[in-house]
């Protein structure tokens, strides 16, 4: 006899935007979009610490990928890495960056880095591992964007410097952190709304019971 929680109805995916997707992944683009201005602030110090090896700065390239991942974790619809990153971009743009225009230009890119990981798991997998390479596709998004463009003119090593920095940046800022804050969301209930609480209320139960 099959479980409330686990009915083949329950397990019927439904893609549709719900009006709170719309409002729950506005929040976290707008909220978002303040933590990469600040983070935008404080790169140039940061990049500066890093010098000693050139192309290293791209460490500090997953303080602006987060969105995308947290955004996709959260809402579990197809587009809602692009729609939160995008939402980021506009937010800190808006406020003020000394990227202007082009702060828009690399949140759709990085959203779609992390979006793709998510559409190649078929938007069903939503384990830690799942949140470690859609990082890393934002952050080699981002890497092949700033190396034909920031990047170009300098050595190729210090372009390999900067692509793998932002990987591994992208693994850690962008999907170890969104999946951190994540499971902090989901224990303080938060998500009740939405798949990421259920599964874990369901988690709960069955633990309850064995």
């Amino acid at each position: 006899m099959h479980s409330p929680l686990t009915t083949p109805a329950a397990r019927v995916r439904n893609y549709r935007w719900r009006v709170v997707d719309i409002v729950v992944a506005s929040v976290i683009g707008v909220a978002s979009g303040v933590i990469f201005w600040a983070w935008g602030l404080a790169w140039t110090p940061l990049s500066a610490v890093l010098a000693f090896t050139p192309g290293l700065e791209g460490l500090l390239a997953g303080g602006w990928l987060f969105a995308a991942v947290l955004g996709g974790l959260v809402v579990r619809k197809p587009g809602a890495a692009v729609y939160t990153e995008v939402v980021a971009a506009v937010v800190s743009m808006l406020i003020g960056t000394q990227w202007g225009f082009s702060t828009l230009i690399w949140g759709v890119v990085e959203g779609l880095g992390a979006e793709i990981v998510f559409a190649l798991f078929l938007y069903s997998s939503w384990k830690l591992g799942t949140a470690l390479l859609a990082g890393a596709g934002a952050g080699v998004a981002v890497g092949i964007l700033d190396v034909l463009n920031s990047y170009a003119a300098v050595d190729d090593a210090i372009k390999v410097t900067y692509f793998v920095s932002a990987v591994v940046s992208g693994v850690l800022l962008g999907g170890l952190v969104s999946w951190l804050v994540l499971r902090g969301l989901v224990r303080s209930g938060a998500l009740s709304r939405f798949a990421a609480g259920r599964d874990s209320a369901g988690r709960a139960t069955q633990r309850a019971t064995v």
